[in-house]
């Protein structure tokens, strides 16, 4: 089994900085079976409220649009994408 630095301190860090409240988390499908574990983790320490995106993800291009959340985080091959969402 492999092990990941999922950089988990920079999203905390970005929760903290802008007080989100409900935050979207992006996987591409290779390290979607660690989803639940980042989110619990996530969830325990900043305090808020998570979503998992389920569907596809093809890069750093191909984001979900959500209004609703106040933070997307998309995880991938490189240090993880931390957007505020578009309104």
């Amino acid at each position: 089994m492999m092990e990941y630095n999922f950089e988990l301190n920079k999203v905390l860090e970005e929760i903290n900085k802008i007080n989100a409240k409900t935050v979207l988390l992006q996987f591409p499908d290779g390290l979607k079976p660690e989803a639940l574990k980042i989110a619990d983790e996530i969830e325990e320490k900043g305090n808020v409220k998570i979503l998992i995106w389920a569907d596809d993800c093809f890069g750093a291009c191909d984001y979900p649009v959500i209004k609703t959340v106040d933070l997307l985080v998309q995880f991938g091959h490189s240090s993880p994408l931390i957007a505020k969402p578009l309104v």
